[in-house]
């Protein structure tokens, strides 16, 4: 039985064939390293209660430690407990139903159950205190919180995204008082730096970037 196509069209179409694949891999990659990875990777979580970072940071002022009490000391930033919120909510909003759960808590002893927003995988070593008496601020990984009604999830916290820091810590860093703060920074100058890195003893980039270092 005669060949349908001859030699040169069999021969164009296995090329044709092997572009497409490769373009069809291209573009997969590309996705996945660039549009694929947009600043705004969640949707804020169902919480117990729609606790609001705006009103509490920025309309009422409450610093980030007063109530993530550990987050200077300890790899984990710490999970305000009931009696914390009723500090204040034992006089304000006292009577409203949304705060019933936090009412319950208080009753029965019982934590709130969070969900956790900024969660990494298990094999992923992560030390709340390192980073920010190193000065980095809360909002070079968790955004501009003071601007969320609901809390969610701004950074990829990928490996790579995590690594970018660590090869170049500098433009990252503020001075120690404005760890804590939430405002639009200019950037840092080579100057101020390299000032930085000095003061809070940055150590060599090889370690920063070790493996070792997150995966222990």
């Amino acid at each position: 039985m005669a060949q349908v196509f001859d030699r040169g069209t069999v021969l164009a179409l296995r090329v044709g064939s092997i572009i497409l694949l490769l373009v069809a891999v291209a573009l997969v990659f590309a996705w996945r390293w660039g549009i694929g990875y947009p600043q705004a990777r969640s949707a804020p979580p169902h919480q117990p209660l729609p606790f609001s970072h705006q009103h509490h940071v920025r309309d009422d002022g409450i610093d980030c430690r007063y109530c993530h009490t550990s987050v200077e000391k300890s790899g984990f930033a710490g999970i305000p407990s009931s009696d914390i919120c009723m500090t204040c909510h034992s006089q304000l909003f006292k009577d409203v139903a949304l705060f019933e759960p936090l009412r319950q808590s208080m009753r029965t002893g019982n934590r709130l159950h969070w969900t956790r927003v900024h969660d990494l995988p298990d094999f992923v070593f992560f030390d709340h205190s390192a980073h920010v008496t190193h000065g980095v601020p809360c909002q070079e990984c968790h955004g501009r919180i003071d601007q969320m009604p609901l809390t969610a999830r701004v950074k990829t916290l990928e490996m790579r995204w995590c690594l970018s820091c660590h090869r170049d810590p500098g433009p990252h860093l503020v001075k120690p008082g404005d760890v804590f703060t939430m405002h639009t920074r200019e950037p840092a100058t080579p100057a101020d730096q390299k000032a930085l890195l000095a003061y809070y003893n940055i150590p060599d980039r090889r370690r920063m970037t070790d493996c070792s270092l997150c995966h222990r």
